[in-house]
């Protein structure tokens, strides 16, 4: 069975979201990188190159279903934080009104019965509840520390460490 119209145009709008959540994170990298914030601009780019892979299963979901991949204008995202709080927080709003965006998809699937995209979106569901827990974690840990540059530094250095797990 060939994808619906519908869901074929819903979900290259998410291939589109997908991308743009990886220009908006590659922006708030190259805003920590010009304040030398080193280690959160490591998290963010990290987190860019994950974005553009969430988006590579969009494309190929909807070629393997028979669809028809349009690439979309991606919109341009802000430029610049005034500290690493309002960075992360902004990601975290970001991380949410993603998973509100799966969740329409997921409706979609379902009344379309569409089980097969169903099935795709369940890993996106589970993607979003850690990509959601992880920035909250950040942002709560950096209004722990506050105005502390030592603090700042501290959670800097820690995040310079992501991908050595």
């Amino acid at each position: 069975m060939t994808i619906s119209k519908n869901v074929e145009k819903a979900l290259n709008s998410q291939l589109n979201s997908e991308l743009y959540s990886a220009y908006l994170y590659l922006s708030i990298a190259a805003d920590m990188e010009a304040k030398s914030y080193t280690g959160m601009a490591h998290w963010f780019k990290l987190q860019a190159k994950e974005e553009v892979e969430h988006a590579m299963k969009f494309y190929n979901f909807i070629l393997d279903r028979g669809g028809k991949v349009e690439l979309l204008s991606i919109e341009k995202p802000k430029t610049e934080w005034q500290n690493p709080l309002e960075a992360f927080q902004d990601a975290y709003e970001h991380e949410k009104k993603v998973t509100s965006l799966i969740y329409k998809l997921v409706e979609l699937a379902q009344n379309e019965k569409d089980y097969a995209t169903l099935e795709m979106l369940q890993w996106f569901v589970k993607e979003q509840v850690e990509e959601e827990a992880q920035t909250q974690l950040i942002v709560e840990h950096l209004k722990m520390v506050g105005d502390s540059k030592n603090g700042i530094l501290m959670i800097d250095h820690s995040l310079s460490k992501r991908g050595e797990e």
